[in-house]
């Protein structure tokens, strides 16, 4: 989830608690008290109206996979935010008789109250099960980083081992090449031995026809 959508979301909490205890103060008072006190209301609730606005604008420049989660959310805070416009409006629309505060409070009012805590109360029970699932988010990006650090120490232990195979090839390329030379230096070599073969048989067989010349003219003439 977003850091700045759940900064949001807490002064939202924050403030919407606050609203609901001076919605609760308020119904009590009369006169200059009350409506000094429901001025701090409408001022809280137009603070509140623009904390969700804010956090509309947060979720919905998110990926879809999130978005959807939490404009679900923001539905939530949005109703709670009209339960507490509706709350004021009864409170400022109501004049309190003497005597009959209690009544008031008893009445029309502690139902209001209680289905707004009810909703307050699955807010921070949403809020609790989000903020779980962030710290599991948080916790898969660990080991998604944790696995690519290891995915790139193998692919750099692939790249070295590449380089070591390219060297080795390089090695043998240039032992064929020393190879390829020798085998040339000794055809050459065997070439010339047998020319000298040659050369050395035709001087022995000259030799010999020499030799046969002159024991002939020694021993008939």
């Amino acid at each position: 989830m977003s850091e700045v959508f759940e900064r949001y979301e807490r002064q939202y909490c924050e403030i919407s608690a606050s609203l609901s205890r001076k919605c609760t103060t308020a119904a009590a008072l009369q006169g200059e008290q009350k409506k000094q006190k429901v001025n701090e209301i409408k001022s809280g609730l137009d603070d509140a109206e623009s904390l969700i606005r804010k956090m509309d604008l947060e979720a919905r420049s998110l990926q879809p996979s999130v978005r959807a989660g939490l404009l679900a959310k923001l539905r939530e805070y949005k109703s709670d935010l009209n339960n507490l416009k509706s709350e004021l409006k009864r409170i400022s629309t109501v004049v309190p008789k003497p005597g009959a505060r209690e009544d008031l409070l008893e009445s029309g009012m502690s139902d209001t109250l209680a289905a707004s805590q009810d909703q307050r109360s699955r807010l921070l029970m949403t809020t609790e099960r989000l903020g779980q699932s962030t710290d599991r988010i948080r916790e898969s990006r660990r080991t998604m980083l944790e696995t690519e650090d290891l995915g790139v120490s193998i692919l750099q232990d692939l790249h070295q081992q590449r380089q070591s195979l390219l060297h080795a090839h390089s090695n043998l390329h240039g032992v064929d090449d020393n190879v390829g030379k020798s085998k040339r230096i000794l055809a050459a070599m065997s070439k010339r031995m047998d020319k000298n073969k040659w050369i050395i048989g035709g001087i022995i067989v000259a030799l010999i026809i020499a030799i046969l010349i002159i024991l002939y003219f020694k021993f008939f003439h």
